[in-house]
This record gives C-alpha cells, sequence and structure tokens, in this order.
C-alpha cells in the first residue's frame, strides 16, 4: 500500500516538474520572442529614421550636391527665393491684402449670362498647372485663370472607361452626356466603329453650342489641333470613332460597322450645328482638301470642302484664311463667317511656329470681335490643345509652354469681356501621368534636376512620367540611365518614363475647374464632367435652362432645393415605415 502509495506521489511528482518546465519553457520562448520582436521594431524604427531624412531631407542636406552637379552638367539654377519670403510678416501682410483687397469683394453674379466661353486645355492636369508657374518663372507665380474666383473639380471618367480620351470626355463637358471612350457627339448606347449606331438621330446629342444657337446666339470654335480632331469636333459631330475625321479614315477603319455615315469634316461643312458656327479656327486642312488637288489632301471622294464652305457663304460676309497675316486683315465688323485653316495637320507647337502662324490668342481676340456683333451674345469653345501632344511624347517643354500660351489665350478673353455678361470657364478633358518630384530649392529650373538618389548619389529630374518613349534602359552595369548625360534644354528632350510606352498616356485623376462670371459660383465642388455645360446652360438660359427667370435672384436654385428635399422626404416615409 505504501509502494503504491509512493510510486503514485512520484507519478505526480514528475508530472508537475514537467509541466513546471513547460511553463518555463513556454515563458522561454515568448520572452524570446518578445526579444526579437523589439529587434524588429528598433530596426524598423531605425530603418523609417533614416528613410525620414531621405524623404524630408534637411536643406542643405542633398541639396549641396544636387547644385554642384546641376552646375557640373551645365545647367543654370535660379537663386533660392526673395529673402522678405524670410519674415513671417511677409506672409501675413500677403494674406491679409489677399482676403481684404479680393477675397471680400468677391461676390456671386446672378441673373443671365449673355456670352458663355468654355476653355479647355487638353491634358492639363494640376501638375501641369503647378509645373508652367515654376516654367514661367516662380513658384508664387499665377496663371490668368487661377485668378478666377471660383475653383472646382471635374471627375473624368468615360461611361466604359476608367480613364478618359478626349473624344468621351468633350462629349460630356461640352454635351452634358457622358459617353463611351472614342466615340463623341452620341450617348453611350453608340459603340466604338458602330457607324449603324451613329446614324440613328435619337443616339445624337447636341453640344452647349448648339443650344446658344437655338437662343439666337452666335457659336464659333477655336483650337490649335485639327479642327476636325475629337475636342473641336466635340461642339458639331455626331460620330462612333473619332478617327474618321475624313472619307479615307473611314475606309481604312477594319472595324466599322454599317455603312453610310459622314466623316467628321463633312459634317462640320455641311451639317447644322457646324455649318453655321460663324467662327471656325484651327488646323487640320488635309480633311477638307482631295488629294487630287494638294500633295498633303486626304480626301478620296474629291470633294473639296474648303470651297463648299465658301460656296455655302456666298450671300453674307466670309472670310476664308490660311496664315497670321490673312487673319490680321479680317475686318471682324464686317466678317459673318471666318474660317480658318492655318496647318495641314495640328498647328505647330508655338516653341517652333514660323511667322505664318497666329497664336492661339491672337485667334480667340479675333473670334471674340467677330462674335461680339450678335447682341443677342455668343457661344465659344476654345481648346489649348497641344498640351496633350506634348505629354504623350512625354515633352515637357511643349506641354509647359503650351499651358503658358493657352493662360495667355484666356487673358485676351478677360481683358475683352465683362465678368457681369459673359461666364468664362476653364478646364481640362483628362490628366496626364507626368508627376513632380523631389526636393529641390526654391526656383530651381523645373526641367532639372529634383534630388539625388541617397545611396548611389545618381541624379533625377524634378518632371517623369509614370509610361511612354521617355524611359530608358538600365546600364550595363546595373545601374540606371543618368539623365545627366542629356542635353534636357532640348524643346523635343523626352524626359524620364517609368515604363516604356510609344505614347504616354491619359491620367484618371480630376482636373481643374476654374470660373469667372454669371453663376461662376456654382461649378464650386466636386463635380461629374458632364456638369460642366449643363451649368453653363443655367447660366446662359439655353438648352435644358431655355426660358428659366432672369430676375438675377436665385429663386429657382431654392426653388431646385426644396423640390428635391420635397422629393427626398416623400421617398423616406416609405423606407421609415419599412424600418
Amino acid at each position: 500500500m505504501r509502494r503504491a502509495v509512493a510510486l503514485v506521489l512520484v507519478a505526480l511528482a514528475a508530472l508537475v516538474a514537467q509541466g513546471h518546465a513547460s511553463v518555463l519553457t513556454s515563458r522561454a520562448k515568448a520572452a524570446e520572442a518578445d526579444r526579437l520582436a523589439a529587434q524588429r521594431r528598433m530596426a524598423a524604427a531605425e530603418l523609417f529614421d533614416q528613410r525620414e531624412k531621405w524623404m524630408h531631407p534637411e536643406a542643405p542636406h542633398d541639396h549641396d550636391v544636387l547644385r554642384d552637379s546641376a552646375d557640373d552638367h551645365g545647367s543654370n539654377p535660379r537663386p533660392p527665393g526673395p529673402v522678405e519670403e524670410q519674415d513671417s510678416a511677409f506672409w501675413m501682410k500677403k494674406a491679409k491684402q489677399a482676403i481684404e483687397g479680393d477675397l471680400l469683394k468677391r461676390a456671386e453674379i446672378k441673373g443671365v449670362a449673355k456670352n458663355v466661353i468654355i476653355f479647355m486645355g487638353d491634358g492639363m492636369s494640376v501638375p501641369t498647372l503647378a509645373a508652367t508657374r515654376m516654367y514661367l518663372g516662380n513658384e508664387n507665380e499665377q496663371l490668368s485663370f487661377e485668378k478666377f474666383p471660383v475653383v472646382g473639380l471635374s471627375k473624368t471618367y468615360c461611361v466604359d472607361t476608367q480613364t478618359a480620351d478626349s473624344a468621351c470626355s468633350a462629349t460630356a463637358y461640352l454635351c452634358g452626356v457622358k459617353a463611351n471612350m472614342g466615340t463623341m457627339g452620341v450617348s453611350a448606347k453608340v459603340p466604338r466603329h458602330n457607324c449603324t449606331e451613329q446614324k440613328d438621330s435619337a443616339n445624337h446629342v447636341d453640344s452647349v453650342l448648339a443650344w446658344g444657337m437655338e437662343a439666337g446666339k452666335w457659336a464659333g470654335v477655336v483650337t490649335t489641333t485639327r479642327i476636325t480632331h475629337a475636342s473641336p469636333g466635340g461642339t458639331y459631330a455626331h460620330t462612333a470613332n473619332r478617327d474618321w475625321e475624313d472619307d479615307k479614315d473611314m475606309t481604312d477603319d477594319k472595324d466599322l460597322v454599317g455603312e453610310g455615315c459622314k466623316d467628321i469634316a463633312r459634317q462640320l461643312v455641311e451639317d447644322a450645328p457646324g455649318k453655321d458656327f460663324r467662327v471656325i479656327m484651327g488646323g487640320g486642312r488635309r480633311a477638307f482638301i482631295p488629294k487630287e488637288q494638294h500633295a498633303n489632301g486626304k480626301r478620296q471622294d474629291g470633294k473639296n470642302l474648303v470651297d463648299a464652305w465658301k460656296a455655302s457663304k456666298s450671300g453674307a460676309q466670309s472670310s476664308y484664311v490660311a496664315t497670321k497675316t490673312e487673319l490680321a486683315a479680317v475686318d471682324a465688323s464686317k466678317t459673318d463667317y471666318l474660317l480658318g485653316l492655318f496647318e495641314w495637320s495640328h498647328v505647330q507647337y508655338h516653341l517652333d511656329a514660323d511667322e505664318t502662324q497666329p497664336t492661339l490668342a491672337e485667334m480667340v481676340e479675333k473670334a471674340i470681335q467677330v462674335l461680339s456683333r450678335q447682341e443677342k451674345g455668343y457661344v465659344l469653345f476654345v481648346e489649348g490643345g497641344r498640351i496633350d501632344h506634348g505629354h504623350h511624347d512625354t515633352m515637357a517643354h511643349y506641354a509647359l509652354d503650351e499651358t503658358a500660351e493657352f493662360s495667355k489665350a484666356i487673358q485676351k478673353a478677360v481683358d475683352m469681356t465683362s465678368a457681369s455678361e459673359t461666364l468664362i470657364a476653364v478646364t481640362s478633358d483628362h490628366a496626364h501621368t507626368m508627376s513632380m518630384a523631389g526636393y529641390a530649392k526654391r526656383s530651381n529650373y523645373i526641367f532639372d534636376f529634383g534630388g539625388v538618389e541617397e545611396t548611389s548619389k545618381e541624379v533625377y529630374t524634378t518632371l517623369s512620367y509614370a509610361n511612354g518613349p521617355g524611359y530608358k534602359p538600365t546600364e550595363e552595369d546595373g545601374t540606371r540611365h543618368d539623365p545627366s548625360k542629356d542635353d534636357r534644354n532640348k524643346n523635343d528632350y523626352e524626359f524620364p518614363a517609368t515604363a516604356y510606352l510609344n505614347s504616354e498616356t491619359h491620367g484618371a485623376d480630376d482636373v481643374g475647374i476654374f470660373a469667372r462670371g454669371p453663376w461662376a459660383h456654382l461649378y464650386t465642388g466636386v463635380h461629374e464632367q458632364n456638369m460642366i455645360p449643363n451649368i453653363a446652360a443655367y447660366a446662359a438660359a439655353i438648352g435644358p435652362f431655355k426660358g428659366r427667370s432672369d430676375s438675377g435672384d436665385n429663386s429657382g436654385a431654392v426653388s431646385v432645393q426644396v423640390a428635391l428635399l420635397t422629393l427626398l422626404s416623400a421617398a423616406a416615409l416609405p423606407l421609415a415605415r419599412l424600418l
């Protein structure tokens, strides 16, 4: 009996000892795990501290190296910012002056807009605006339209794609309807390439220019691209494919569905509303001239659409011009119709243009002079179209300079109009993938370096693209391409890109809306892109808002708000009963 009890006690003692050892082992493992976790946290903290130095370098940190490197490679960095900006009183005084001198004087202008001008910078992303300020000389520079009292954002996606092209976006900001990529002036019921659906007039949507013309206003379109291109084409064309600029383009389209559709150039000259536009200016002469009449002509049907346009205006005071000199000679006070085609394809980049080509500002000036003859007012669309082309080629020199020229054209319109009667809205159709990076000093040359990589000491440019032809493969030693070896001052320099593509893509990010004039305050906020022409229509009491009150108060807006609240309340009652 005693022996049995002893054996039991021994067994229990063994179990206790084993359990104690197990507890000790578990505690040891836990302690070791805690120690390793602490080491990892410490290492992570040290790494974060190091990364913080890289992410937020203290001046002059790498900037001395950057500056020396820039000097070594023949760049010409500007001096740091003004000395007065080091004084806090400078910024407080500047803010006070802005508030008391401008912001407090801003008032919501109501009534009815006599005139509407929509300016569109193709591909003019927000980084493009910031970079252009620096291109013009300083970070605190302001583009003409950045001084407007109202700013909003536009969401640019198409019905079928996340990132917009210039055709579906034109349908949105000109016709008030979102559409499929590659189509313009038609609803999303029309797939790209489908001529059959295009011919159904029920699928057609009209532009804000057409709405204005229905109200007796004059209309015009000005662009630096081909006049048959996607953006200007959105003012008058109804097409299932933005590429159908002439009949040859349609013949070449292997995906064409159906037959009997007009190309875009013919629609402009033969159909409403384009044939009744009072001002048409841009490039793209090739789509109007038969190939047998000129080597640069593209038409295969033998139609000379320039001659056809002239013939259709035989009973009016009309002018066709092809050069800057001819445009300057036009007497706007005696001109009923003006057609200007200044290049066979797109108008030249401003940086490359010769003396025969007018600037965008000169075209805008003449357009407003002609359109202002109409006492009932006008609707004008102006595109700075080659910003987009510069970005597609990752040639930021062109993109930024075209943005600067676009700003000049807007200033010309501001100088020629009154905010009390003319609504001016400035926007873009889509963004691009260009970004600005690094920690360069104030007033650093925008086409120069943004910083130096911490370990390799290799420089990188301030401007770069997510994709595009500017991609450079790594060197034989495994290092990336050194941009300091490139001539970055060339207008056609291709800025670095992360992934190679023949043409850089658009960006899907929101773009800006800048406005002044009657009802401009309605553009405040984040909007679907199709709101842009609808707000303009409300301001001018045209199109879907034809006949609204012109009393100058906002009773219409209040009525809409009350109606919406009533509808929401009515909808909420059944829901509340269910809950």
